[in-house]
């Protein structure tokens, strides 16, 4: 039997009510593991401390869990644990329920400064979105643009489109689902009505009907027993008469591993061993709890890289699709747009006409009467009236083989602006899809680079092992230390070069002003992009706390903090690789400006000769140090490789900050087999720290 790894529709309609016992507990506290599970701190006036658990990942799942089995609080929350502790701190659980029949549960929490709704999307590639009560976007886990739906912060949230609801349908609307169908009668109730496959076969076995039936041969008898038996269903869900089972796998009559977790017991799970619970919600802890005990020989099954390169191959098609669609719906746009100014005269007519009618008293019906009679009488621009609708005060008119919507009262102008602003808005929806379909293309690269590292490793297992003694491989250590002491010089922009010397840089003009005022001596170097919005960025020559003194800075280290400032100043934001970089003495920095000139917050005047360093290309490399401290590193990739177990290069790109960090902790996660390792030292928050601004790529 198969492992259940996501909640069925069912399942969270069960749940879901369940959940509303707990309404009226406060949110203490909120917590981000990995970048799916989600973890909410409650306190309930009944029953003390509350912990629930939401994962979209794998598995994907939902419920109240016993606070000893909870994961323990990560070290340093991300971004978005911060975002739901600010927004949901002391607020009150004010509901639970399902969207629909969808795999949607929707939590809201009420606070007197603000209410928030906390969506989790348990089905797909998963997600967890915050919105406020006007469904506007605050943050989400991962943002989704396709044609159908935008989930990104600052967009109006819209659930997916609705599905049939086989607990909310009547007998007629059943009938009618089945009719529609051209195949058997269980993959009807699991595609057509939404069921999924094991209730569709779970209502099969207790209505007493042969399964593979095809519709053309079911009966009315068929008919009413599938409809009993849904009703059954749906009155035990409605009522909460629940009968919670955990189904497990034995093998010569021992346990082996749990398969299932469901409301009540199932008739296709006849003689399955099993434990009853009083809760759905205990059900589902447990048998989740087992799930993530399990501890399969790693190595020993090949993972079906197949089935996920086939999955994001469809996804890029279907996105390419939706692309295709936006190009073709907003060259439509434009084309009404132009045919109005083609065709002005006969359009302000129009438009003219029906602005005197309406003046005049003619209500809606009188005017599309005078049009038609117009028409009839073999007046040609009449011809062109299509229709008039009342509800949205607008006129049809066909020109040109086009049907074009038009407001009367907007005249031609005006109508073709809106026209013109609606393909604009459709074009950045394309954008939008564009940037969506890159995600996917880099999804789909990094399922077939773990497919070719495992091809590597599996041929390797049979070859000598060349590690030199006394050499640690810490990615394939399953329990990597954490030791880690916090350095002063971690509020800047920092790395060490390859000859050890510390650069620091600026991250706005308030560090621009620190690092020249409090933090350059006299034999440091200062170096600067020559394009503007950079960076001040000092090579240190000595420590905070040593004397400063004369050292031999080598060219090697002058040349990597040159690429360092590069890097981090506009030349990367705009997307280009390369340029000039000038090198000063600190005693040539200056806040005076020159005479009539004004120095901006940040801003500096430099005197004298320059050392520029011309054409320096952008470099930059994040990695992970697993000795003798456990830390993200970033810089120069000449810089920071001797010193990291393993690491990524970047280049300009078109991925965000947030959204790259993501992507490189997802690479780095599958090089390391104590993934638990990497969450507490590389979140994306702590690896964003080193991320340029502006768009960036992985460089394959």
């Amino acid at each position: 039997m198969d492992q259940k790894r996501a909640m069925t529709s069912v399942d969270i309609r069960a749940l879901a009510r369940e959940l509303r016992d707990y309404e009226g507990a406060k949110l203490d506290k909120a917590y981000l593991y990995d970048d799916d599970l989600v973890r909410l701190k409650l306190r309930d006036f009944d029953r003390g401390r509350v912990e629930l658990l939401v994962e979209v990942g794998d598995p994907k799942r939902a419920h109240v869990a016993d606070p000893s089995r909870v994961p323990d609080a990560p070290g340093r929350p991300p971004d978005f644990a911060k975002m739901l502790r600010n927004r949901l701190s002391g607020a009150d659980l004010a509901g639970v329920h399902q969207h629909e029949f969808d795999r949607i549960l929707v939590f809201e929490f009420s606070r007197e400064d603000a209410d928030t709704l906390v969506v989790a999307e348990l089905f797909g590639d998963g997600n967890v979105v915050v919105m406020n009560r006007d469904r506007e976007v605050i943050d989400c886990l991962d943002t989704v643009r396709l044609k159908s739906r935008t989930v990104a912060p600052g967009a109006v949230y819209d659930f997916p489109a609705s599905r049939f609801d086989p607990l909310d349908c009547s007998r007629e609307a059943f009938d009618a689902k089945m009719r529609e169908s051209n195949t058997d009668l269980v993959r009807t109730l699991a595609t057509q009505h939404n069921l999924g496959g094991v209730w569709a076969e779970e209502l099969c076995t207790r209505a007493g009907v042969e399964k593979e039936r095809p519709i053309d041969e079911a009966t009315s008898d068929d008919y009413d027993a599938l409809f009993g038996a849904l009703e059954r269903l749906r009155d035990r869900l409605q009522t909460g008469d629940l009968d919670p089972r955990v189904y497990w796998e034995t093998d010569d009559g021992e346990r082996s591993r749990p398969v299932d977790a469901t409301p009540m017991p199932l008739a296709e799970y006849e003689g399955v061993d099993c434990d009853g619970y009083d809760r759905f919600t205990g059900a589902l802890e447990d048998y989740f709890y087992e799930l993530d005990r399990e501890e399969p020989d790693p190595g020993s099954t090949r993972p079906d890289f197949e089935s996920e390169i086939a999955k994001y191959e469809r996804i890029i098609d279907q996105q390419e699709g939706a692309i295709e669609e936006f190009e073709k719906e907003a060259a439509i746009y434009r084309e009404k747009a132009e045919t109005l100014y083609g065709n002005y005269d006969l359009v302000d007519e129009v438009l003219a006409t029906v602005r005197e009618a309406r003046a005049a008293d003619y209500s809606w019906g009188d005017v599309k009467a005078r049009f038609e009679e117009a028409a009839e009488a073999g007046n040609e621009r009449a011809r062109h009236v299509i229709d008039v609708d009342p509800e949205h005060g607008e006129v049809t008119l066909e020109l040109e083989g086009r049907r074009i919507n038009l407001v009367p009262e907007d005249g031609v102008e005006k109508n073709a602006d809106r026209l013109y602003r609606e393909a604009k808005r459709v074009e950045e929806k394309k954008e939008g899809a564009l940037a969506a379909i890159e995600d996917t293309r880099g999804d789909l690269a990094e399922v077939k680079r773990r497919r070719e590292a495992w091809s590597e490793e599996t041929s390797a297992d049979n070859k000598e092992d060349d590690q030199e003694p006394g050499e640690t491989d810490w990615l394939a250590k399953e329990n990597v230390p954490v030791r880690y002491d916090e350095q002063w010089y971690e509020q800047f922009r920092w790395f060490h070069t390859s000859d050890g010397f510390l650069v620091i840089g600026g991250r706005n003009a308030d560090q621009n002003e620190a690092i020249v005022k409090k933090y350059m001596d006299g034999d440091d170097l200062f170096f600067h992009a020559q394009a503007h919005g950079g960076p001040v960025t000092v090579l240190k020559a000595t420590g905070p706390s040593e004397p400063s003194r004369d050292v031999d800075i080598p060219q090697s280290s002058k040349e990597e903090a040159a690429r360092f400032a590069v890097t981090h100043s506009s030349v990367w934001k705009d997307g280009k690789f390369e340029g000039d970089v000038y090198m000063v003495d600190p005693g040539q920095v200056s806040k005076t400006p020159e005479s009539g000139e004004y120095l901006e917050k940040g801003g500096f005047t430099i005197r004298g000769d320059r050392t520029y360093f011309e054409n320096t290309s952008v470099d930059c490399a994040i990695g992970v140090q697993c000795e003798p401290e456990t830390r993200v590193l970033g810089g120069p990739e000449q810089a920071i490789v001797n010193r990291v177990e393993t690491h990524v290069r970047l280049e300009p790109g078109r991925y965000a900050q947030n959204d790259i960090a993501k992507m490189i902790y997802r690479d780095l996660k599958q090089r390391f087999t104590d993934e638990s390792f990497l969450r507490k030292v590389a979140s994306p928050d702590q690896i964003q720290e080193f991320c340029p601004p502006g768009g960036s790529r992985l460089v394959d």
